[in-house]
C-alpha cells in the first residue's frame, strides 16, 4: 500500500504510538464500517457531501479536487469535454462516490453507468461498455502514470470543485479533535506538504 493517506495513517497511528491496522473498503461501505465499528477513521481522501455529513463526521479538510475525465487515447468519440455529453456516449462512475450524484444531475444526453465491485471503471473503459469514466485528481493522474492506454480530459474550471477530509464515526468529539490536532501539526511541521510532493498531489492541497 502507498499514497498520502497511507503515510499519513501511519504519522497519525505514530502519533497516537499505536499499530495501524487497515481495512479494504470502498465508497459503498465505508460510512457502515465506521457506523459499525470495524474501522476508527476512513483516511481515504472522503469527498464531504451534505449527505455524508449526516452519517459520519468529517476532519477539517486537507484538499479539493474537480472532477475530471478518463478515456482510452484510441476513443475517437471522446475528444474534448464538450464531447462527454452527447447522445450515444456512456459516462462510468464508481458507486458510492461524488462523482454518481454530480453526474446524474449535470448530463442530459450521455448515458450514466454506476460501477460497483467487483466490477471496475477501468475495465469498463477497456470493454468499450463505456466511453469515459470520472474521477477527481490523484485517481487521474495515478491512472496516467499506470497505464499507457489512458488519457486525461481536464474540466472547464472547477467543475465538481469538492473538499476532501478524513471521515470518523459521528459523536466523538474527542476522537475528532484529536484527527484535526495531527492534521495541524502535520501542516506546520511540513510532513503533509512533503507527503503531497512525494506523491504528486502538491496542485490540490489546501494552504
Amino acid at each position: 500500500m502507498e499514497g498520502l493517506d497511507i503515510d499519513m495513517a501511519r504519522g497519525l497511528a505514530a502519533r497516537l504510538q499505536v499499530r495501524p491496522a487497515f481495512i479494504e473498503t470502498n465508497f459503498t461501505e465505508f460510512m457502515a464500517r465506521l457506523e459499525e465499528g470495524r474501522c476508527d477513521i476512513a483516511m481515504m481522501a472522503v469527498g464531504i457531501t451534505p449527505a455524508r455529513a449526516l452519517r459520519v463526521a468529517f476532519s477539517k479538510p486537507y484538499m479539493a479536487s474537480a472532477v475530471y475525465a478518463v478515456t482510452t487515447r484510441t476513443n475517437t468519440r471522446v475528444q474534448s469535454w464538450r464531447d462527454i455529453d452527447s447522445p450515444g456516449t456512456v459516462v462510468a462512475v464508481a458507486a458510492g462516490t461524488v462523482m454518481e450524484p454530480l453526474m446524474r444531475e449535470t448530463l442530459r444526453n450521455a448515458e450514466v453507468m454506476v460501477v460497483t465491485p467487483p466490477r471496475t471503471r477501468e475495465g469498463e473503459i477497456l470493454s468499450g461498455r463505456a466511453d469515459v469514466f470520472m474521477s477527481d485528481f490523484p485517481y487521474t493522474r495515478r491512472m496516467v502514470l499506470m497505464h499507457d492506454w489512458a488519457r486525461v480530459i481536464d474540466p472547464p474550471g472547477r467543475f465538481g470543485d469538492t473538499l476532501y477530509a478524513y471521515a470518523m464515526p459521528r459523536g466523538d468529539q474527542a476522537w475528532l479533535n484529536e484527527v484535526n490536532a495531527f492534521l495541524e501539526r502535520s501542516r506546520v511541521d511540513g510532513s503533509l506538504a512533503r507527503a503531497a510532493e512525494r506523491h504528486g498531489l502538491a496542485p490540490i492541497m489546501l494552504p
